[in-house]
Formats: C-alpha cells, sequence, structure tokens
C-alpha cells in the first residue's frame, strides 16, 4: 500500500522534528495540518521550503484563541497546500521570524504584528504597517480582549 503525498510530507517532517511535531491532521487529499512547537516552528518551514519544495507562502497569519494565539503560516507545493501551526502564550508573543527564509513572508509578519503583537524575532523591519501612526502602543485589534466602541444611532453620512 502506497502512502498520499501528505502522509510521506508528514512522515518526513515527523522524522526532522520528533515529539516538537505536536500534531497532523489530513482532512482531505492535497490538504495538511502541522502543528509543531514554537521552537520547531522555523525549522520546520525551513525544511518544508528548502528541502521539500512547498515553497509558496501564501499567507502567514494569527488567531486569538483567548489564553494563547497561534501563527499560521500557508505554504503550497507538490500538489499540497500545508498549513504550519505554532502556539505562543500571550505573556511571551514571539516566534522566529521566516524572511530570511522567504523575503515575501515580510508583510505578512509586518501585518500580524501590528495587529496582534506578536514578536517576528529577528525581522529586519518589524514596524507598524496598518494602523494609524498615532495608535496607542501596546493596543492589539484583533486580540479578544480588545474592546470595540459601539455608537448608538444613526450615523451620518456627508
Amino acid at each position: 500500500m502506497s502512502t498520499s503525498n501528505e502522509e510521506h510530507i508528514a512522515s518526513e517532517v515527523k522524522s526532522l522534528l520528533g515529539e516538537n511535531l505536536l500534531e497532523v491532521k489530513i482532512p482531505r487529499p492535497r490538504r495538511l495540518f502541522l502543528k509543531v512547537s514554537r521552537e520547531a516552528y522555523k525549522q520546520a518551514a525551513k525544511h518544508l521550503i528548502q528541502n521539500m519544495n512547498i515553497n509558496h507562502v501564501s499567507t502567514i497569519t494569527a488567531a486569538d484563541s483567548g489564553k494563547e494565539m497561534d501563527v499560521m503560516a500557508y505554504l503550497f507545493g507538490r500538489g499540497v497546500e500545508v498549513t504550519l501551526k505554532a502556539t505562543v502564550p500571550k505573556e511571551d508573543p514571539k516566534i522566529p521570524t521566516l524572511t530570511d527564509i522567504v523575503p515575501g513572508a515580510t508583510f505578512y509578519e509586518r501585518e500580524v504584528f501590528d495587529l496582534f503583537g506578536i514578536v517576528f524575532e529577528g525581522h529586519p523591519n518589524l514596524e507598524r504597517l496598518i494602523l494609524p501612526e498615532d495608535w496607542p502602543a501596546g493596543v492589539y485589534p484583533l486580540r479578544k480582549e480588545y474592546k470595540v466602541t459601539r455608537l448608538k444611532g444613526p450615523r451620518e453620512v456627508e
């Protein structure tokens, strides 16, 4: 019985990372989810991109689950879309940058930094990208604790 491309990729990453590969899901053909430790995030990405020809980074994003945040890099190659996910604690929201492996990750990481406050260590230009210059420091609008001010009544449009 032959293994699928997704299973082969997962197996190779497991051989590389061992216990730092925390979870593998293959929900359907051509789709692979790999959850790795924060410490193994860059190593996994580098291996997928440089050694396994899964080298198109379609985006890097984040999600706030309440107590911690997930960083997700969406990679594509060899006919498979791979989501590489690592969790960072809110008390220490740091993860290594991928910009030295994929220069195109620059703007994705800046966006995540701006909206979630996740620091990509080693990023060459980790500055605000989306929010206005006068936005308060330490306030991240896509975190769960951010409070949106609701306006009451009709809005006037000129």
